[in-house]
């Protein structure tokens, strides 16, 4: 199994549109498997700067397949997923209501009470 990914394997990105195939070279399969030693799916987001660069790279210089198929036969072993999902939009949170003088007030005569 792990020859197999060593020589033909293959890194699914998960994609908004549905999963997505790259295939890396040899030397970065081999370090792809490193990558995923541990677990077979990672969020983009814990990957190192590194790892990050180098599938946002792969991403980038590739056209995104269907699962590929190696002899024709058999498709293609997958070395890992990548999960990328869409940066979350971030809304700000509303304004805090100031704190009324009165209440003020009243804390102020309680600690004045014998």
């Amino acid at each position: 199994m792990l020859i197999d990914k060593l020589a033909a394997g293959v890194v699914q990105v998960q994609t908004p549109i549905g999963p997505r195939y790259i295939i890396p070279s040899f030397l970065q399969r081999v370090y792809l498997l490193w990558v995923f030693r541990n677990f077979p799916i990672l969020p983009h987001a814990v990957l190192s700067a590194r790892q990050q660069r180098m599938i946002d790279r792969l991403c980038s210089e590739q056209v995104f397949a269907s699962l590929p198929y190696v002899d024709g036969l058999n498709e293609a072993p997958i070395i890992g997923i990548i999960e990328r999902r869409p940066p979350t939009r971030s809304y700000p949170l509303p304004g805090r209501r100031p704190v009324a003088s009165e209440s003020a007030g009243m804390t102020a005569e309680v600690r004045q009470r014998p």
